[in-house]
């Protein structure tokens, strides 16, 4: 039985390399960075949330 038409990939040539090594010397994930460690506000509903752990850890002030 013969493979479908689908089933006949071609080797992978360099274009595909290239864009892999292009991507990987951007440099554009430390601005995201930034982004991402930005400290997050609280909301109040969080609070309950936190003052929960807060005496669960056994902590009173």
């Amino acid at each position: 039985m013969t493979k479908h038409l689908v089933d006949h990939r071609s080797p992978p040539g360099p274009g595909r390399l290239k864009a892999f090594v292009r991507i990987a010397r951007d440099r554009s994930e430390a601005a995201w960075r930034q982004v991402w460690q930005r400290p997050v506000g609280r909301a109040e509903a969080n609070q309950r949330l936190v003052q929960y752990v807060r005496i669960e850890k056994g902590r009173e002030a």
